[in-house]
Protein backbone atom coordinates (compact mmCIF):
# COMPACT_ATOMS: atom_id res chain seq x y z
CA UNK A 1 0.00 0.00 0.00
CA UNK A 2 1.29 3.48 -0.49
CA UNK A 3 1.02 6.32 2.11
CA UNK A 4 -2.24 7.05 3.49
CA UNK A 5 -4.33 6.45 0.24
CA UNK A 6 -5.15 2.98 0.01
CA UNK A 7 -6.08 1.77 -3.58
CA UNK A 8 -6.19 -2.36 -3.61
CA UNK A 9 -5.41 -3.37 -7.12
CA UNK A 10 -7.20 -6.75 -7.13
CA UNK A 11 -10.62 -5.84 -8.15
CA UNK A 12 -13.11 -7.75 -5.58
CA UNK A 13 -16.70 -6.79 -6.54
CA UNK A 14 -19.25 -6.28 -3.86
CA UNK A 15 -23.38 -5.66 -4.09
CA UNK A 16 -24.03 -2.06 -3.11
CA UNK A 17 -26.16 -2.86 -0.31
CA UNK A 18 -23.26 -4.04 1.68
CA UNK A 19 -21.93 -1.73 4.11
CA UNK A 20 -18.86 0.34 3.66
CA UNK A 21 -18.28 -0.81 7.31
CA UNK A 22 -18.80 -4.27 6.77
CA UNK A 23 -16.16 -4.03 3.12
CA UNK A 24 -13.43 -1.91 5.33
CA UNK A 25 -13.62 -5.12 7.62
CA UNK A 26 -13.06 -7.24 4.83
CA UNK A 27 -10.08 -5.46 3.42
CA UNK A 28 -7.96 -6.56 6.46
CA UNK A 29 -8.31 -10.36 5.42
CA UNK A 30 -8.18 -9.51 1.41
CA UNK A 31 -5.10 -10.39 -0.11
CA UNK A 32 -2.71 -7.29 -0.37
CA UNK A 33 -3.67 -5.17 -3.04
CA UNK A 34 -6.64 -5.93 -3.86
CA UNK A 35 -9.46 -3.27 -4.64
CA UNK A 36 -12.83 -3.12 -3.87
CA UNK A 37 -15.57 -2.15 -5.94
CA UNK A 38 -18.65 -0.91 -4.65
CA UNK A 39 -21.79 0.03 -7.04
CA UNK A 40 -19.06 0.04 -9.92
CA UNK A 41 -16.89 2.60 -8.04
CA UNK A 42 -13.34 1.40 -6.48
CA UNK A 43 -13.21 2.20 -2.61
CA UNK A 44 -10.28 4.57 -1.54
CA UNK A 45 -9.21 5.48 2.50
CA UNK A 46 -7.99 8.36 3.18
CA UNK A 47 -6.61 9.48 6.90
CA UNK A 48 -3.85 11.77 7.92
CA UNK A 49 -2.53 15.08 6.49
CA UNK A 50 -4.07 16.30 3.18
CA UNK A 51 -1.09 18.60 1.68
CA UNK A 52 -0.54 20.87 -1.51
CA UNK A 53 -3.64 21.02 -3.93
CA UNK A 54 -6.02 17.42 -3.82
CA UNK A 55 -8.89 16.09 -6.19
CA UNK A 56 -11.27 13.45 -4.88
CA UNK A 57 -12.80 12.31 -7.89
CA UNK A 58 -16.36 11.53 -8.34
CA UNK A 59 -15.46 7.61 -9.98
CA UNK A 60 -14.67 6.80 -6.68
CA UNK A 61 -16.01 6.24 -2.83
CA UNK A 62 -13.70 8.24 -0.63
CA UNK A 63 -13.38 6.92 2.88
CA UNK A 64 -12.01 9.23 6.31
CA UNK A 65 -10.40 7.18 8.67
CA UNK A 66 -9.96 8.79 11.44
CA UNK A 67 -9.46 12.66 11.77
CA UNK A 68 -8.41 13.87 8.17
CA UNK A 69 -6.36 17.18 8.30
CA UNK A 70 -6.49 19.36 5.47
CA UNK A 71 -3.22 21.78 6.13
CA UNK A 72 -2.51 25.29 5.81
CA UNK A 73 -1.81 26.05 2.31
CA UNK A 74 -3.95 22.80 1.21
CA UNK A 75 -6.60 22.75 -0.68
CA UNK A 76 -9.03 19.32 -0.95
CA UNK A 77 -11.50 19.89 -4.13
CA UNK A 78 -14.23 17.42 -4.11
CA UNK A 79 -16.02 16.77 -7.42
CA UNK A 80 -20.02 17.70 -8.03
CA UNK A 81 -21.68 13.30 -7.82
CA UNK A 82 -18.63 12.12 -4.73
CA UNK A 83 -20.08 9.87 -1.90
CA UNK A 84 -17.35 10.72 1.30
CA UNK A 85 -17.87 8.36 4.01
CA UNK A 86 -17.36 8.56 7.52
CA UNK A 87 -15.77 5.41 9.24
CA UNK A 88 -17.67 4.91 12.32
CA UNK A 89 -14.72 3.13 14.20
CA UNK A 90 -12.25 5.52 13.60
CA UNK A 91 -14.54 8.70 14.21
CA UNK A 92 -13.79 9.93 10.39
CA UNK A 93 -13.98 13.25 10.63
CA UNK A 94 -13.07 16.23 7.95
CA UNK A 95 -11.07 19.23 9.45
CA UNK A 96 -9.98 22.00 7.65
CA UNK A 97 -7.01 23.90 9.93
CA UNK A 98 -6.72 27.60 9.42
CA UNK A 99 -5.15 28.51 6.15
CA UNK A 100 -6.47 25.22 4.54
CA UNK A 101 -9.30 25.37 2.05
CA UNK A 102 -12.18 22.47 1.42
CA UNK A 103 -13.87 23.17 -2.44
CA UNK A 104 -16.14 20.58 -2.21
CA UNK A 105 -18.81 21.98 -5.27
CA UNK A 106 -21.65 19.69 -6.29
CA UNK A 107 -24.48 20.54 -8.26
CA UNK A 108 -28.22 20.29 -7.64
CA UNK A 109 -28.71 17.34 -10.17
CA UNK A 110 -25.35 16.10 -8.46
CA UNK A 111 -24.87 16.95 -5.13
CA UNK A 112 -21.98 15.95 -2.66
CA UNK A 113 -22.99 13.32 -0.31
CA UNK A 114 -21.22 13.02 3.35
CA UNK A 115 -22.65 10.00 5.08
CA UNK A 116 -22.10 6.98 7.33
CA UNK A 117 -20.48 3.67 6.58
CA UNK A 118 -23.67 1.93 8.31
CA UNK A 119 -25.98 0.01 5.74
CA UNK A 120 -29.23 2.04 4.99
CA UNK A 121 -32.08 0.77 7.65
CA UNK A 122 -28.90 0.50 10.86
CA UNK A 123 -27.68 4.29 10.34
CA UNK A 124 -28.03 6.54 13.11
CA UNK A 125 -27.22 10.19 14.31
CA UNK A 126 -23.15 10.30 15.28
CA UNK A 127 -22.17 7.55 12.88
CA UNK A 128 -19.49 9.49 12.05
CA UNK A 129 -17.69 12.91 13.25
CA UNK A 130 -18.88 15.55 10.75
CA UNK A 131 -17.11 18.84 9.46
CA UNK A 132 -15.06 21.41 11.04
CA UNK A 133 -13.68 24.57 9.72
CA UNK A 134 -10.91 26.98 11.31
CA UNK A 135 -10.20 30.19 9.96
CA UNK A 136 -8.55 33.41 11.17
CA UNK A 137 -11.42 35.57 11.57
CA UNK A 138 -11.95 37.77 14.80
CA UNK A 139 -13.91 35.89 18.32
CA UNK A 140 -14.40 37.00 21.18
CA UNK A 141 -13.03 34.84 23.50
CA UNK A 142 -9.78 36.09 25.52
CA UNK A 143 -6.86 36.35 23.47
CA UNK A 144 -8.48 36.21 20.34
CA UNK A 145 -7.89 32.03 19.89
CA UNK A 146 -9.06 28.62 21.04
CA UNK A 147 -8.74 25.36 20.56
CA UNK A 148 -11.67 23.46 18.82
CA UNK A 149 -13.66 20.61 20.71
CA UNK A 150 -12.22 17.49 20.30
CA UNK A 151 -8.52 18.65 19.58
CA UNK A 152 -9.88 19.87 15.76
CA UNK A 153 -7.37 22.64 15.46
CA UNK A 154 -7.14 26.29 16.86
CA UNK A 155 -9.14 29.16 15.93
CA UNK A 156 -9.96 32.53 15.40
CA UNK A 157 -7.42 35.47 14.43
CA UNK A 158 -7.98 39.02 13.07
CA UNK A 159 -9.12 38.58 9.16
CA UNK A 160 -12.87 38.63 8.77
CA UNK A 161 -12.39 38.21 5.24
CA UNK A 162 -10.64 34.74 5.88
CA UNK A 163 -10.98 32.56 3.01
CA UNK A 164 -11.34 28.44 3.87
CA UNK A 165 -13.41 27.63 0.77
CA UNK A 166 -16.43 26.67 -0.96
CA UNK A 167 -19.04 24.23 -0.26
CA UNK A 168 -22.15 24.02 -2.58
CA UNK A 169 -25.05 21.53 -2.87
CA UNK A 170 -23.57 18.99 -0.06
CA UNK A 171 -25.33 17.33 2.16
CA UNK A 172 -24.18 15.80 5.41
CA UNK A 173 -25.95 12.87 7.39
CA UNK A 174 -25.88 10.73 10.05
CA UNK A 175 -22.73 12.66 11.61
CA UNK A 176 -21.91 13.95 15.49
CA UNK A 177 -19.96 11.44 17.00
CA UNK A 178 -19.72 11.57 20.57
CA UNK A 179 -16.72 11.67 22.37
CA UNK A 180 -17.90 12.14 25.76
CA UNK A 181 -20.85 12.53 27.71
CA UNK A 182 -22.17 16.19 26.58
CA UNK A 183 -19.28 16.53 24.31
CA UNK A 184 -20.38 15.52 20.32
CA UNK A 185 -19.51 17.17 17.35
CA UNK A 186 -21.39 19.44 15.18
CA UNK A 187 -22.78 18.58 11.76
CA UNK A 188 -20.42 21.95 10.12
CA UNK A 189 -18.70 23.51 12.92
CA UNK A 190 -17.33 27.05 12.04
CA UNK A 191 -15.13 28.00 14.05
CA UNK A 192 -13.32 31.73 13.13
CA UNK A 193 -14.34 31.41 10.09
CA UNK A 194 -14.53 34.11 7.48
CA UNK A 195 -16.85 35.77 5.12
CA UNK A 196 -14.24 34.96 2.44
CA UNK A 197 -15.67 31.54 1.53
CA UNK A 198 -19.07 30.78 -0.08
CA UNK A 199 -21.51 28.69 2.09
CA UNK A 200 -24.95 27.92 -0.08
CA UNK A 201 -27.33 24.79 -0.43
CA UNK A 202 -26.19 22.66 1.87
CA UNK A 203 -27.93 19.85 4.41
CA UNK A 204 -27.38 18.38 7.73
CA UNK A 205 -29.48 15.61 8.20
CA UNK A 206 -29.72 13.31 11.46
CA UNK A 207 -26.93 14.71 13.31
CA UNK A 208 -26.30 13.86 16.96
CA UNK A 209 -25.45 17.25 18.11
CA UNK A 210 -26.24 20.94 16.52
CA UNK A 211 -26.57 21.11 12.62
CA UNK A 212 -24.73 24.27 12.32
CA UNK A 213 -22.48 26.06 15.10
CA UNK A 214 -20.77 29.49 14.46
CA UNK A 215 -18.23 29.99 16.94
CA UNK A 216 -17.59 33.43 16.24
CA UNK A 217 -16.23 34.52 12.71
CA UNK A 218 -17.71 36.12 10.19
CA UNK A 219 -19.14 33.44 7.31
CA UNK A 220 -22.55 33.70 5.46
CA UNK A 221 -24.48 30.71 4.56
CA UNK A 222 -27.57 30.90 2.15
CA UNK A 223 -30.38 28.01 1.05
CA UNK A 224 -29.34 25.87 4.36
CA UNK A 225 -30.89 22.81 5.95
CA UNK A 226 -31.31 21.46 9.04
CA UNK A 227 -33.49 18.23 9.32
CA UNK A 228 -34.01 15.50 12.18
CA UNK A 229 -30.63 17.21 14.64
CA UNK A 230 -30.03 15.70 17.73
CA UNK A 231 -29.67 18.77 19.31
CA UNK A 232 -29.89 22.64 18.07
CA UNK A 233 -30.39 23.32 14.14
CA UNK A 234 -28.90 26.36 14.14
CA UNK A 235 -26.56 27.50 16.62
CA UNK A 236 -23.99 30.86 17.00
CA UNK A 237 -21.53 31.97 20.11
CA UNK A 238 -18.29 33.81 20.56
CA UNK A 239 -19.31 36.82 18.30
CA UNK A 240 -20.82 35.22 15.01
CA UNK A 241 -21.19 38.44 12.96
CA UNK A 242 -22.12 36.71 9.60
CA UNK A 243 -25.04 37.15 7.07
CA UNK A 244 -27.83 34.20 6.43
CA UNK A 245 -31.07 33.95 3.99
CA UNK A 246 -33.46 31.09 3.29
CA UNK A 247 -32.70 28.92 6.15
CA UNK A 248 -34.94 26.19 7.10
CA UNK A 249 -35.39 23.54 10.27
CA UNK A 250 -37.40 20.82 10.64
CA UNK A 251 -37.52 18.32 13.40
CA UNK A 252 -38.35 14.96 15.32
CA UNK A 253 -39.41 14.74 18.49
CA UNK A 254 -36.79 11.86 19.81
CA UNK A 255 -34.07 13.73 20.13
CA UNK A 256 -34.19 17.38 19.38
CA UNK A 257 -33.66 20.85 21.49
CA UNK A 258 -33.80 24.38 19.61
CA UNK A 259 -34.40 25.64 16.31
CA UNK A 260 -31.98 28.20 16.76
CA UNK A 261 -30.15 28.92 20.13
CA UNK A 262 -27.78 32.01 20.12
CA UNK A 263 -25.07 33.18 22.75
CA UNK A 264 -22.75 35.75 22.37
CA UNK A 265 -20.43 34.78 25.10
CA UNK A 266 -21.47 32.37 27.64
CA UNK A 267 -18.62 33.14 30.46
CA UNK A 268 -19.15 37.12 29.96
CA UNK A 269 -21.89 38.40 27.95
CA UNK A 270 -20.27 41.31 27.03
CA UNK A 271 -17.52 40.11 25.05
CA UNK A 272 -16.38 42.00 22.02
CA UNK A 273 -17.23 41.65 19.27
CA UNK A 274 -20.32 40.61 20.03
CA UNK A 275 -22.65 38.18 17.98
CA UNK A 276 -24.65 40.21 15.95
CA UNK A 277 -25.50 38.03 12.23
CA UNK A 278 -28.23 39.26 9.81
CA UNK A 279 -31.04 36.64 9.14
CA UNK A 280 -33.73 37.08 6.44
CA UNK A 281 -36.34 34.57 5.66
CA UNK A 282 -36.03 31.62 7.72
CA UNK A 283 -38.73 28.99 8.35
CA UNK A 284 -38.48 26.84 11.32
CA UNK A 285 -40.87 23.85 11.69
CA UNK A 286 -40.83 21.91 15.21
CA UNK A 287 -42.47 18.08 16.13
CA UNK A 288 -45.96 18.97 18.14
CA UNK A 289 -46.56 15.42 18.60
CA UNK A 290 -45.24 12.48 20.59
CA UNK A 291 -45.11 10.10 17.94
CA UNK A 292 -41.19 9.90 18.17
CA UNK A 293 -41.10 11.28 21.63
CA UNK A 294 -41.46 14.22 23.70
CA UNK A 295 -38.15 16.37 22.85
CA UNK A 296 -38.36 19.54 20.74
CA UNK A 297 -38.86 22.03 23.17
CA UNK A 298 -37.73 25.74 21.76
CA UNK A 299 -38.41 27.82 18.51
CA UNK A 300 -35.80 30.79 19.36
CA UNK A 301 -33.83 31.17 21.95
CA UNK A 302 -31.91 34.46 22.46
CA UNK A 303 -29.86 34.50 25.33
CA UNK A 304 -26.06 35.65 26.97
CA UNK A 305 -26.53 38.90 25.26
CA UNK A 306 -26.28 37.87 21.87
CA UNK A 307 -27.45 40.59 19.49
CA UNK A 308 -28.20 40.64 15.76
CA UNK A 309 -31.26 41.61 12.60
CA UNK A 310 -33.90 38.61 12.02
CA UNK A 311 -36.85 39.23 9.94
CA UNK A 312 -38.88 37.40 7.78
CA UNK A 313 -39.42 34.62 10.22
CA UNK A 314 -42.15 31.35 10.64
CA UNK A 315 -41.06 29.57 13.75
CA UNK A 316 -44.23 26.85 14.18
CA UNK A 317 -44.77 23.39 15.97
CA UNK A 318 -42.70 23.36 19.21
CA UNK A 319 -43.72 21.84 22.36
CA UNK A 320 -42.19 24.62 24.21
CA UNK A 321 -42.40 28.59 23.30
CA UNK A 322 -41.77 29.92 20.00
CA UNK A 323 -39.63 32.78 21.17
CA UNK A 324 -37.38 33.43 24.05
CA UNK A 325 -35.25 36.16 24.82
CA UNK A 326 -33.03 35.28 27.96
CA UNK A 327 -31.30 37.29 29.98
CA UNK A 328 -30.91 40.64 31.46
CA UNK A 329 -27.77 41.44 28.97
CA UNK A 330 -29.96 40.37 26.00
CA UNK A 331 -33.22 42.23 26.63
CA UNK A 332 -31.02 45.17 26.95
CA UNK A 333 -29.50 44.71 23.30
CA UNK A 334 -33.17 44.53 22.06
CA UNK A 335 -33.90 47.79 24.17
CA UNK A 336 -31.03 49.79 22.77
CA UNK A 337 -31.77 48.63 19.41
CA UNK A 338 -28.78 46.21 18.82
CA UNK A 339 -31.25 43.14 18.68
CA UNK A 340 -33.65 43.99 16.12
CA UNK A 341 -36.63 41.32 15.22
CA UNK A 342 -39.83 41.87 13.08
CA UNK A 343 -41.91 40.40 10.54
CA UNK A 344 -42.63 37.17 12.30
CA UNK A 345 -45.17 34.47 12.21
CA UNK A 346 -45.65 32.44 15.19
CA UNK A 347 -48.12 29.71 15.89
CA UNK A 348 -48.99 26.26 16.60
CA UNK A 349 -46.27 26.40 19.72
CA UNK A 350 -47.68 23.84 22.36
CA UNK A 351 -46.62 25.80 25.26
CA UNK A 352 -47.30 29.16 23.27
CA UNK A 353 -45.84 31.64 20.78
CA UNK A 354 -44.34 33.98 22.68
CA UNK A 355 -42.69 33.54 26.41
CA UNK A 356 -43.34 36.05 29.09
CA UNK A 357 -39.85 38.36 28.13
CA UNK A 358 -40.36 38.22 24.38
CA UNK A 359 -44.31 39.37 25.14
CA UNK A 360 -42.79 41.91 26.82
CA UNK A 361 -40.77 43.34 23.54
CA UNK A 362 -43.71 42.78 21.31
CA UNK A 363 -46.01 45.56 23.82
CA UNK A 364 -43.64 47.23 24.16
CA UNK A 365 -42.98 48.10 20.01
CA UNK A 366 -39.58 47.27 20.44
CA UNK A 367 -39.69 43.77 17.87
CA UNK A 368 -42.40 45.05 15.86
CA UNK A 369 -44.64 43.72 12.84
CA UNK A 370 -44.95 39.86 14.87
CA UNK A 371 -48.40 38.49 13.79
CA UNK A 372 -49.11 35.84 16.85
CA UNK A 373 -51.28 32.82 16.39
CA UNK A 374 -51.86 33.48 12.52
CA UNK A 375 -51.50 30.65 10.45
CA UNK A 376 -48.75 30.97 7.68
CA UNK A 377 -49.94 29.08 5.12
CA UNK A 378 -47.33 26.87 4.45
CA UNK A 379 -47.29 22.65 3.50
CA UNK A 380 -46.61 19.78 5.91
CA UNK A 381 -43.13 20.92 7.02
CA UNK A 382 -43.80 17.93 9.81
CA UNK A 383 -43.50 15.30 7.17
CA UNK A 384 -40.43 13.89 8.37
CA UNK A 385 -39.81 11.88 5.37
CA UNK A 386 -40.54 14.69 2.56
CA UNK A 387 -41.53 17.94 5.02
CA UNK A 388 -42.65 20.81 3.02
CA UNK A 389 -42.13 23.71 4.24
CA UNK A 390 -42.99 25.96 0.89
CA UNK A 391 -46.50 28.61 1.51
CA UNK A 392 -49.29 26.76 -0.30
CA UNK A 393 -49.90 29.98 -2.40
CA UNK A 394 -49.28 33.37 -3.25
CA UNK A 395 -52.54 34.15 -1.13
CA UNK A 396 -51.53 33.17 2.34
CA UNK A 397 -49.94 35.11 5.04
CA UNK A 398 -46.79 33.98 4.60
CA UNK A 399 -47.17 33.95 0.77
CA UNK A 400 -48.24 37.59 0.22
CA UNK A 401 -50.54 39.11 2.60
CA UNK A 402 -47.79 40.03 4.61
CA UNK A 403 -45.17 42.16 2.95
CA UNK A 404 -42.19 40.74 3.49
CA UNK A 405 -38.97 43.39 5.17
CA UNK A 406 -36.52 44.00 2.44
CA UNK A 407 -32.97 42.84 3.05
CA UNK A 408 -29.51 44.82 2.85
CA UNK A 409 -29.00 45.74 -0.84
CA UNK A 410 -25.59 44.31 -0.30
CA UNK A 411 -24.43 41.89 -2.80
CA UNK A 412 -24.98 38.95 -1.00
CA UNK A 413 -28.74 39.27 0.00
CA UNK A 414 -31.51 38.81 -2.17
CA UNK A 415 -34.66 40.83 -2.72
CA UNK A 416 -37.96 39.14 -1.74
CA UNK A 417 -41.53 39.08 -1.93
CA UNK A 418 -42.69 36.05 1.22
CA UNK A 419 -41.88 35.69 4.88
CA UNK A 420 -39.86 32.51 5.40
CA UNK A 421 -37.54 30.66 3.90
CA UNK A 422 -39.41 29.81 0.17
CA UNK A 423 -41.33 31.53 -2.16
CA UNK A 424 -45.12 30.29 -2.67
CA UNK A 425 -46.61 27.67 -4.98
CA UNK A 426 -46.08 26.90 -8.00
CA UNK A 427 -42.30 28.41 -7.96
CA UNK A 428 -40.26 25.44 -7.37
CA UNK A 429 -38.67 24.81 -3.77
CA UNK A 430 -34.72 25.53 -4.08
CA UNK A 431 -34.48 22.23 -1.71
CA UNK A 432 -36.09 20.01 -4.52
CA UNK A 433 -33.57 17.89 -5.87
CA UNK A 434 -30.71 17.63 -4.02
CA UNK A 435 -32.00 17.39 -0.09
CA UNK A 436 -32.84 13.76 1.10
CA UNK A 437 -34.35 12.72 4.57
CA UNK A 438 -33.70 8.89 5.41
CA UNK A 439 -34.16 8.12 8.78
CA UNK A 440 -31.89 5.29 9.29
Amino acid sequence: MKGNEEIMKKRINLAGGLALAAIMALLTVMPMHAQVIVDGKPVQVHSGRIRGNVTWTNDRHWVLRGAVFIEEGATLNIQAGTRVVGEAGSVGTLIVLRGGRLNAIGTAAAPIVFTSDQAPGTRARGDWGGIIINGRAPINVPGGIAEGEGDTGVYGGNDPNDNSGIMRYVRLEFAGTEFSPDNELNGIAFQGTGRGGTYEYIQVHMNKDDAFEWFGGSADIKYAVASNTGDDSFDWTFGWNGRAQFLAVAQRGDDADTGIEADNNEFNNELLPRSAPTIYNMTLCGDPTTRFGSESTRGVLLRRGTAGELRNFIVRGFKGVGLEVNGASTVAQANQGSLRLSHWILYGNNAGNLHASAQGLVTSGVFTNMRVGEDAGIGDCFNVDAPDWQPTGIATLAGGQMTPAQPPNDGFFEPVTFVGAFPPKPAVSWAAGWTAFPQS
